[in-house]
């Protein structure tokens, strides 16, 4: 079965993950797509597939006869989606896209004047949703591009080293690896499939926090306000415009940090303002935490002490670090790449995947792309061919002789 085609299966299956939530994992319902998964590997021959008590899907691959010695290697995905909608997931195949403006539906338009990648994809079949969800591509394409490498590893005509694989739920909250078993997964090294185009390694990521202001007003009569009233929610905006405006997700690229709104809400009497903030190096890091800092003393000085109050959380941290220490897990990617047909390209991460907090634990993990594009919302789309080259570098990865590895 092509990895497409496992693709479909799984896009329509609601796994939208909750940030909101204490349980674990976030939603009882990434477990509809984990039995799946283990049903699936079952069938094909993994034969101690299963799904643990926090929603992780594990199983292992033994090694082809005369490889049992080599340093056993992981591929792992994640089941849930992101906070956008994400129920009723309707997938739409376009064969052999024209190159031009796709109406999805909704009002939603997919063209290459918004996204001029799309020009080089023309010729191939495209996959979108129907323009009033997202497709889900992330991360449901690598989780069916690492399936259909345990398919063909298992038909027995590849030789390869023993083989872990591990699917988890909550990545899109940040809660992908809190319970995530190293010993049952069992790898020396791995690779997270949860990246853009087909043949993108990715080892070096954003440091992440969140930051959170909560504002406190003064709220009295309007007519009576003059020189009283503190109105939270312009307090709130005004916090905001202190921030660089060019330093946002719209206006920064490659290793450029931002300061990323995400919401902001109140009344008169209080109000709140949520930041994701990412910088590549750790130095950057703490320069924006420090700048917030002096944001929210600022506000306190204007208005009193306490009329802002911040809050910050450190969500993960750059893995490059440890997979520099281990070279020929991007060598290794490179070739299997070209092997697998693909030109490879190193980029670094505008964000963060399971494997960099892995990587936290030890796991040196690296990023592979899935071929897919624009994730997160109605206009993502990804290929049928883009998905092959993606499951043929896996295989060629896992083929690949793993001998004196430091």
């Amino acid at each position: 079965m092509r990895a497409y085609e496992r693709f479909l299966n799984y896009a329509v299956v609601y796994t939208r993950s909750d940030e909101n939530s204490r349980t674990v994992p976030s939603t009882a319902r990434q477990f509809d797509l984990a039995n799946l998964l283990a049903r699936e590997l079952l069938a094909l021959g993994v034969a101690d597939a299963a799904v643990d008590d926090n929603c992780v899907v594990f199983g292992h691959i033994p090694a082809t006869p005369g490889r049992e010695h080599e340093p056993p290697l992981g591929f792992l995905a994640h089941m849930d989606t992101a906070d956008y909608a994400a129920e009723h997931v309707v997938p739409r195949l376009w064969p052999n896209y024209g190159g031009g403006a796709l109406d999805l539906g909704h009002g939603v338009v997919l063209s290459p004047e918004r996204f001029p990648h799309l020009r080089a994809l023309r010729g191939r079949t495209l996959i979108t949703a129907s323009g009033d969800t997202l497709l889900g591509a992330d991360d449901k394409a690598g989780v069916a591009e690492i399936m259909t490498m345990a398919e063909t590893l298992l038909a027995g005509k590849t030789p390869h080293g023993p083989v872990c694989l591990a699917f988890t739920p909550d990545e899109e909250v940040g809660e992908g690896t809190a319970h995530f078993d190293l010993a049952r997964f069992g790898a020396k090294y791995a690779y997270t499939v949860d990246g853009g185009a087909e043949g993108e390694i990715e080892y070096e990521n954003f440091n992440a926090c969140a930051a959170d202001f909560r504002i406190r007003g003064v709220d009295v009569h309007p007519g009576s306000a003059k020189g009283v009233m503190v109105n939270a929610v312009l307090v709130a905006a005004e916090l905001n415009a202190m921030l660089p405006p060019d330093e946002i997700p719209a206006r920064t690229e490659g290793y450029e940090g931002f300061y990323h709104l995400l919401e902001l809400r109140g009344i008169p009497s209080e109000a709140f303002v949520h930041y994701i903030v990412r910088d590549h190096s750790a130095e950057g890091f703490a320069a924006r935490k420090a700048f917030l800092r002096r944001v929210e003393q600022a506000i306190n000085e204007k208005y009193g002490p306490g009329t802002a109050v911040l809050g910050m959380r450190d969500q993960y941290h750059n893995m490059a670090e440890l997979i520099r220490r281990h070279p020929q897990l991007v060598e290794n990617a490179k070739r299997a790449a070209e092997a697998a047909g693909l030109k490879p390209k190193v980029v670094p991460i505008r964000g963060g995947t399971d494997g960099a907090l892995l990587a936290e634990k030890g796991l040196p993990c690296p990023n592979l792309g899935t071929g897919g594009y624009c994730f997160h919302g109605p206009f993502e789309h990804i290929t049928c061919e883009g998905m092959d080259g993606a499951a043929a570098m896996l295989t060629a990865l896992a083929a690949m002789p793993r001998k004196g590895e430091n």
